[in-house]
């Protein structure tokens, strides 16, 4: 089993957290001010060196102004009805 860490999945949800800061205009140094981390936690979780937990995902998605559920639908689209 591959590790989802290296899965395509994977790499669009980084891409994705990549692209919401940059349209919230936050720099990775700000995001990590906000999170209480560092700049290099910030920048190793967005290239895949370090994973994010669904706990640190919320907060980081918090720190954002981004809700989860919305990040989540926007990485796999709506939900299906039922």
């Amino acid at each position: 089993m591959q590790k989802t860490l290296y899965t395509r999945e994977y790499q669009h949800l980084l891409k994705l957290l990549q692209a919401r800061r940059t349209l919230a205009k936050v720099s990775q140094a700000e995001l990590a001010r906000r999170l209480d981390w560092t700049q290099a936690d910030i920048s190793k979780c967005e290239t895949g060196v370090r994973r994010l937990d669904v706990i640190e995902l919320k907060l980081w998605l918090e720190a954002l102004g981004v809700s989860l559920v919305g990040f989540i639908e926007e990485l796999y689209g709506p939900p299906a009805e039922s």
